[in-house]
């Protein structure tokens, strides 16, 4: 049994935050910068060549990328022999706290979707916790601006609408989101599961590198067909026009019932912020 402070989680959560937020990930900053090497629209040129400045002056002045941002899911694995010592969600929520206070990220989070009173820290975060073997514990928090989220839908198709159905229900959300979710969008496309679980491994399709297929044949070719026609609707960046509607789409799938195919569509941004750590007793590995 391995043990770790809940102390130690606290800390490393906190850092996820404000790194998240103000360093883009490499492999979408080489996606944008690919796509600009091919992208039609001397507008949509423009507008990448602008993306890859602000992320440039973010990095370098420690600042946010985008000012939304946004609602901190936190996915942790937890490897079956460790033991937390302390609390490990309020551990969770107190890094939130102290990333978003000491970080300077704006608070967004309201504490009834009634009576929309700011809880003032970004608290109580999204968390998802997997239960796996070993004896680490890997958490990655995935900052979620809610300008892409509101624009994220979920269909429960039938079978007989087979892929043909996938692929329509991706494109009209693509459509319907237009300019609204800031592209060049990173889609995460959930199949299969049931109402609940197809939205889970949709957005858990968002942390997986920009550039790097499904392991399935099927699905990784399904991939580059999708992002192929998402990018044949002309949207382009920030919806001016032009070739790059997504950099990037990522589809996971569950075993589901006979009855039933339900896809969940979760559109992210560009800047598709997601960072991660994995905790050990000796040491932290990053």
């Amino acid at each position: 049994m391995r043990n770790i402070q809940a102390s130690r989680i606290t800390e490393e959560v906190a850092r996820l935050c404000i790194k998240a937020n103000t360093d883009l990930n490499q492999p979408v900053e080489e996606a944008i910068r690919a796509a600009r090497q091919t992208e039609e629209s001397p507008v949509g040129c423009e507008i990448l060549d602008q993306l890859l400045e602000n992320a440039a002056l973010a990095r370098a002045e420690h600042l946010p990328i985008c000012q939304d941002t946004g609602l901190a899911v936190v996915f942790v694995e937890i490897g079956q022999d460790v033991h937390i010592e302390g609390n490990l969600e309020e551990a969770i929520n107190e890094g939130v706290r102290r990333g978003y206070t000491e970080g300077y990220l704006r608070k967004s989070v309201v504490r009834d979707p009634i009576d929309r009173v700011n809880t003032k820290d970004n608290t109580p975060a999204i968390i998802h916790y997997e239960i796996v073997p070993g004896e680490e514990v890997k958490i990655t928090v995935a900052p979620k601006g809610i300008g892409s989220e509101n624009m994220s839908r979920i269909y429960m198709l039938k079978p007989a609408q087979g892929i043909e159905g996938i692929e329509e229900a991706v494109l009209e959300t693509v459509r319907l989101a237009g300019p609204n979710a800031c592209p060049p969008l990173v889609i995460g496309v959930g199949v299969g599961g049931n109402f609940e679980k197809c939205a889970y491994i949709a957005k858990k399709a968002l942390l997986r590198p920009v550039g790097e297929h499904a392991k399935d044949p099927f699905w990784a070719e399904e991939e580059k067909t999708l992002l192929e026609k998402v990018n044949r609707l002309g949207i382009g960046p920030q919806g001016f026009g032009g070739t790059t509607t997504a950099l990037w789409l990522a589809i996971e799938t569950y075993p589901t019932h006979i009855g039933g195919m339900p896809v969940a569509i979760n559109i992210n941004c560009h800047v598709a912020r997601h960072e991660t750590v994995v905790i050990k007793e000796e040491e932290v590995a990053r």
